[in-house]
């Protein structure tokens, strides 16, 4: 049975109650603020949800995560890594990269990114949680992907492309920044093709949970602690970056 959330307290059942079918579905209800979101990544837990349904939150089993050092950059990608014309910058246009993601896509009715959504995501990123990556091509942004930065991991949430392959630049950039400082895990949520020919793979529910426990939690502190990013991002965050460290 699926649990229903009050508004307080902000807490959430053992994700192994989620549903088979559809599968990962955890809770409905609960709350967007920052203490509800923090919270439900530390747990392995996500919101999606359209608007026509309450908040639903999701912990699916297997869960897709890529590892940096299994980043698969395959000779077309190389190419336009080296000769596209592209430059990135980290957390340059928050907000930009969010709107672009929400935008209507070929072959989709919607966006699960409601304005409510994206205000949540703002206030994470005011926080200094939420990052994004934004590719460039003179100064016209073309591509992108944002999501939620805590400890050694990133909860990746959505990307977008212009043109080809600047969602894939910018997933690059983003594994070079925490190979450098030491991130350990990118959570894909759920399988893609897209993402699963970029070297991400599943992993079992039980072992992503055991990941968060020993990237999140510090000595001394319990599952209610939510440290910031331990990777770092260039400390000018409208520097553009070399393509050629990747090639």
């Amino acid at each position: 049975m699926l649990s229903w959330l009050p508004a307080h307290p902000v807490r959430f059942p053992p994700v192994s109650e989620a549903l088979r079918e559809p599968p990962g579905l955890l809770a409905a209800g609960g709350g967007l603020t920052p203490e509800w979101l923090l919270a439900a990544y530390r747990h392995g837990i996500f919101p999606w949800y359209s608007d026509d349904q309450p908040i639903l939150w999701w912990c699916p089993n297997p869960r897709m995560v890529l590892f940096p050092d299994e980043l698969r950059i395959t000779r077309s990608l190389t190419k336009k890594l080296r000769n596209g014309g592209f430059h990135v910058t980290f957390d340059r246009a928050f907000e930009a990269v969010v709107a672009a993601c929400a935008a209507p896509r070929q072959g989709q009715p919607g966006t699960w990114i409601t304005k409510e959504m994206h205000n949540a995501y703002m206030a994470l990123q005011r926080l200094g949680y939420a990052r994004s990556v934004e590719v460039w091509q003179a100064d016209e942004l073309v591509g992108g992907l944002y999501g939620v930065a805590m400890g050694s991991i990133f909860f990746g949430e959505s990307m977008f492309s212009r043109t080809s392959d600047a969602s894939k630049v910018a997933l690059v950039h983003l594994v070079h920044a925490m190979r450098s400082g030491g991130g350990r895990m990118i959570d894909c949520q759920m399988h893609t093709r897209h993402l699963a020919n970029l070297g991400a793979r599943d992993i079992a529910r039980s072992e992503f949970i055991n990941y968060l426990e020993s990237c999140l939690v510090a000595p001394g502190h319990g599952d209610d602690h939510y440290p910031l990013p331990c990777w770092a991002l260039p400390e000018d965050p409208t520097r553009v970056h070399s393509l050629t460290a990747f090639t």
